[in-house]
Order: structure tokens, then sequence, then C-alpha cells
């Protein structure tokens, strides 16, 4: 028989809950019956979470992913039931400029590594000895179509995605024997906060970005990823790579003289 997982048995982890696919991800799961644990930065926004979805269902943890002294805090401290926790949702991460490599901010740089990467590693690291011990569970990541297409202005945050996959791939080899599932979401053009950040508030700039598009929405990837934590546990999807049906992988740049 094949069966899927039981949502109602979920306890997920997500990491930037508080807008689009981690919000998107939270409800989902909520939804299905699960509970979620929910952090992020903007406090605000993690209580509205949590109003909405309820405290029964939803724990929240104001929590920047680049301080690992306050993620290790954050993770000794969860409470039960909480505390059972057999998905782990990395989802925290962002873009930052468009700029050529020679003209980009190394702030903005330094933002992306510290968050896309270390974030990550931080995060994972800390839940996973958790997941093995309780019997197993799941670590989704997320990365992007950027990670293995590059583009102009892409540099430090295609880079930062490429290193999401393998990392990925590289927790599937490590986790041999342990039943920890690993899969690594890739979308491409998403109607979120992604442009707004990238672009540090221009709303304009950001809408150009969609404008004339049908992009995919939050929910569309965080429907992705419940479908793929919720297959039978003998199944392991290593990667899921979205892109909206207007998007395409374009040509090679070619720069000619004269």
């Amino acid at each position: 028989m094949y069966s899927l997982l039981d949502p109602s048995r979920f306890v997920v982890f997500i990491t930037g809950a508080t807008s689009g696919f981690g919000a998107a991800a939270a409800r989902r799961y909520v939804a299905a019956g699960a509970k979620v644990i929910a952090t992020g930065r903007r406090e605000d926004r993690l209580l509205a979470l949590r109003d909405e979805l309820g405290h029964d269902k939803c724990h929240i943890i104001p929590l920047d992913v680049r301080d690992r002294a306050a993620v290790e805090a954050a993770i000794a401290a969860i409470p039960a039931p909480f505390d059972a926790i057999n998905i782990v949702l990395a989802n925290a991460g962002l873009a930052l400029g468009l700029q050529p490599a020679a003209e980009t901010d190394l702030d903005d740089w330094e933002t992306m590594i510290d968050t896309n990467i270390k974030g990550l590693v931080y995060t994972v690291r800390l839940l996973l000895p958790g997941l093995i011990a309780r019997g197993g569970g799941h670590v989704v990541t997320l990365g992007s179509v950027a990670g293995e297409f590059a583009y102009p202005g892409g540099s430090v945050y295609a880079a930062s995605k490429a290193f999401v996959k393998h990392f990925a791939l590289n927790l599937r080899s490590d986790l041999q024997g342990k039943n920890v599932r690993v899969t690594d979401i890739e979308p491409g053009l998403t109607e979120t906060e992604f442009s707004v950040v990238r672009f540090k508030g221009d709303e304009d700039k950001a809408g150009n970005v969609y404008a004339g598009t049908k992009a995919m929405t939050a929910e569309d990837i965080a429907e992705s990823i419940f479908w793929a934590t919720s297959l039978p546990s003998h199944v392991n999807v290593n990667k899921i790579q979205l892109m909206a049906t207007t998007q395409a992988i374009g040509p090679f740049a070619i720069h000619r003289e004269g």
C-alpha cells in the first residue's frame, strides 16, 4: 500500500517565516494539522502569524539566523510538544543588489553569505542530531534556479544558492542509514518580497521584475514543499526545480567587438 505520511504528526521548524515561502509553508502545514515553529527577525509579523494560526499550533521565536549563539539558544529553549521536530525548512535567505561584481557593495555580499550560507548551516547542523535521535525526519533547503543558471548581477547570490544545492546533496550522503531525507527546493520567478528586498525597498523597480508575467506565488512553492515531505518515508525527492511557465532559460550572452 502506498501510504502518505500523516501531516498531523509533523512538527516543522521554519526559518524566515515572516513572509514569502516561510509564511506560506507555515500556513500550509498548520492547515493540514501540523505544528510549526516559526522563526524570523520581524517579531510583529511572527506575533500576527501566531494569532492567525493559533498558539497551540504555532510557536514563534524572534531569531536572526546569522547569530550562531542565538540559534543555539533558541533551539535549546523550544518547549514541548514543539521540541519534537521532524521537519526542518531552512528557508531564510535573500538577494541584495544586481550590480556587476566590480561595482557591488561588499556589505551586501557579506550579508548574503552570512544569511544564505552560514545561517543555513547553523540551522541544519544544530537540528540534525535531534532528527536522528528521534528516528528520522526531513531537511528542506531553499535553493534557487540561480544556483544552476548564471545571470548578470547574480554573483554572490547565485553562488550562495549553488552552495545550498551541493550542501543538500552532500547531506544525503552523510545521512545514509539515519532515516533523514533531504530535499532542495529551487524556485524561479516568484512574486514575493524577494525583489523589494533585493532593491532595498524600491517597489517600482521590484514591480518591473514581474510586470507582464504570471509569476509563481509563495503558495505554489509551499505546496511543493508540503508534497515532498508528505511522500512515504522510503521516497526521497533530491530536488524540485520550478519555474513560471512564462520564464525559461535564455541563450548564452556573447560580447562582440565593434
